[in-house]
């Protein structure tokens, strides 16, 4: 088999999509894995040891270009691709596969679809999970609802190499003399699920008079609300809380999240990035539910209100008053974190 994955456009999605590459090379462990994608991806996908080539989407997310696609597409004719997964639900995510003239092209059933996918899966919302909907695409038609559940499904996991960590430690001055807690306070998707910076900043407090320091990531636009967090410590606490966001690229931040022991974060894709490089995680879910989308790591603690009008699944909070997230207390979170280091000691 020669395999072209016509990729997730989100940090979180296109980790969770890792899964479905493992569960290919399992059952086909000759086959060769390309995934096509949006630039931004390929530090990830180059820590994915399925995938064999990550290949440049050019076309933006949302754009149709249709001749663009037409040459994307017989360009990629000559690799003789057996097999394409197409992950996006859209029409347009389908053309490349056809034009390339891929003989088997499968995907879940989205919009207008017929002919472009001639193994077309009719429900996934048979799948509670994200990453189940994932991991069904490598199973028949008829097979796919009995063979997959979220417990026996392969969990994400990048290859870390210690040279280029260290390179990344070096470059930010950092050391790990003292267990290291990430935070990422971000979420790309909106602010009904960002948990308050100000009790991130309880949090980072405690852990630092403890004797840890705290390492904020995100993005550039994360980086006023990871200074806000900072500057709320106190001057003793400020020097062992180091701001990130915006600085990293993405390969460093995946190698800098695997130095941290646990990694507090709002539902994000930094978040499904902790979990895949083998940290403890703390999650934290406002507008949005782990019933979908949890991270999937082996030390997970979910931390949430149960408030009548959660999950409501909006970028804002449409009755203006985030009390999902307001009113979870960072007691909660350091309870959780006592609890995952409980566990590790009984280990």
């Amino acid at each position: 088999m020669k395999i072209l994955i016509i990729g997730p456009s989100w940090v979180g999605d296109m980790v969770m999509s890792q899964s479905l590459y493992i569960r290919l090379k399992e059952l086909h462990p000759e086959a060769s894995i390309d995934v096509m994608a949006p630039a931004w991806c390929k530090p990830i996908l180059e820590r994915m040891p399925q995938v064999s080539k990550a290949i440049d989407m050019p076309i933006g997310h949302g754009a149709f270009n249709l001749k663009g696609r037409w040459q994307l597409g017989r360009q990629l004719k000559k690799e003789r691709y057996t097999h394409a997964f197409v992950l996006p639900n859209s029409a347009k995510s389908a053309l490349i596969p056809l034009f390339a003239g891929i003989p088997k092209r499968t995907g879940w059933k989205g919009e207008m679809r017929y002919g472009l996918l001639n193994d077309l899966r009719p429900n996934k919302r048979v799948f509670q999970y994200y990453v189940e909907r994932f991991v069904a695409l490598a199973s028949t038609k008829e097979a796919m609802t009995h063979e997959v559940e979220l417990q026996s499904c392969p969990r994400p996991k990048f290859a870390i190499e210690a040279k280029t960590q260290q390179n990344a430690l070096d470059k930010f001055n950092l050391t790990t003399s003292r267990k290291v807690y990430g935070m990422c306070p971000g979420a790309e998707f909106g602010p009904a699920k960002r948990w308050p910076e100000q009790h991130y900043a309880k949090v980072a407090q405690s852990l630092i008079d403890e004797g840890n320091q705290v390492w904020l990531f995100g993005s550039q636009k994360d980086q006023e609300v990871t200074e806000k967090i900072r500057q709320a410590l106190t001057p003793e606490a400020i020097q062992h809380c180091h701001n990130l966001a915006g600085s990293t690229s993405l390969t460093e931040a995946v190698d800098l999240l695997a130095a941290c022991d646990t990694v507090i974060s709002n539902d994000s894709g930094l978040m499904h990035v902790s979990a895949a490089v083998g940290c403890k995680i703390v999650a934290i879910y406002g507008s949005s539910s782990p019933d979908y989308t949890p991270p999937l790591g082996d030390d997970v603690k979910i931390v949430h209100t149960d408030i009548e009008c959660r999950p409501c699944f909006k970028r804002e909070c449409p009755l203006g008053h985030l009390k999902c997230l307001v009113d979870l207390p960072p007691k909660r979170i350091l309870e959780a974190i006592q609890q995952l280091n409980k566990k590790e000691n009984v280990q």
